[in-house]
């Protein structure tokens, strides 16, 4: 099997991965993606200063595992010295990638000029891939976005990585003010693909098996890249639409979720951070919030697993 494409000489199979999302990339749901088909691991985004506190212990969201390979790990900050000794201190974990976020909306993070806040400063964009490619071993690369509705930044930026050693560009079609609302522009990731000749990952609105092949087909983008439509449908990744999942592999991947939950936040954790992608696999989303938490209520792992078959039978 040959190469989707290539970042920086590493080799990529496969055109369909899943978004770094915070709260839902952890090692436990991105590593049943990778297995059902995510062509690579974006972990969860990390803040610079976390990484580099004295008193921080490992970094549970920079965990993975050989198979997961090739791993993305993606940190954020608009500091571009406090990135270069992030990037050198998890760069010895051996990660295959690093990736700067520069497509966060969220107040806290794009207020302080990280995340999307970075789109409005395109020369510290510069600044930052520059120092990054000329000191570390492993391919740097960027998540951005389309920019601010009064500073549409994006081809800008999308060059400005490429100049500086920035070795792919993932983007999302929305501005910040969009957050996850409105539709995705696919025209402006097409403009990106245009305009750079590395590697491009489409982001934005990808909900279907099909979706894939026609944001490919519209944009030119290399692979393509789902979010929330992978918390309700991991096997999009297998090329399947949920209502294509046999019910028997929906309740085998759902208690594969589940233990692998436990194994790494133990129990009463791994159970409570399981409820949100249970409500996903059992289709509860139609309940109200306090008959989900009724139902999903702690219990012990033997229970809750008996539980959760016995509603997704019902449904």
């Amino acid at each position: 099997m040959n190469p989707t494409f290539f970042v920086r000489g590493i080799p990529i199979y496969g055109d369909a991965i899943l978004a770094p999302m915070d709260g839902y990339s952890d090692w436990p749901f991105r590593s049943v993606c990778r297995g059902l088909g995510s062509a690579m691991s974006y972990t969860e985004f990390v803040q610079v200063e976390r990484i580099l506190a004295r008193h921080e212990r490992k970094n549970a969201k920079l965990y993975f595992e050989e198979n997961e390979r090739p791993v993305v790990f993606q940190i954020y900050s608009d500091d571009a010295d406090l990135l270069l000794k992030a990037a050198l201190k998890v760069q010895e974990l051996k990660p295959d990638i690093i990736d700067i976020n520069m497509g966060c909306p969220a107040r806290s993070v794009a207020s302080r000029g990280a995340g999307v806040g970075l789109m409005r400063t395109p020369l510290k964009i510069a600044h930052i891939l520059r120092k990054l490619s000329a000191a570390l071993r492993v391919p740097i690369t960027g998540k951005i976005r389309l920019g601010w509705e009064d500073f549409r930044s994006y081809k800008l930026v999308a060059r400005i990585i490429e100049e500086n050693g920035g070795s792919l560009i993932a983007v999302h079609g929305r501005t910040k003010e969009q957050n996850y609302g409105g539709q995705a522009d696919w025209d402006a990731i097409a403009e990106v693909r245009a305009a750079v000749k590395i590697p491009v990952i489409g982001n934005g609105d990808v909900k279907t098996v099909a979706d894939v092949q026609r944001m490919k087909d519209h944009t030119g983008c290399d692979a393509v890249m789902i979010g929330r439509a992978a918390i309700a449908n991991p096997w999009i990744f297998s090329g399947l639409d949920r209502e294509q999942v046999p019910p028997e592999r929906v309740r085998q991947t759902m208690q594969e979720h589940l233990e692998r939950n436990i194994q790494f936040y133990g129990e009463e954790d791994g159970q409570r951070l399981f409820r949100k992608h249970a409500v996903q696999y059992l289709l509860l989303k139609t309940l109200s919030r306090e008959e989900r938490k009724d139902i999903l209520r702690e219990r012990p792992t033997e229970e809750f697993t008996a539980l959760l078959n016995q509603i997704y039978a019902a449904v």
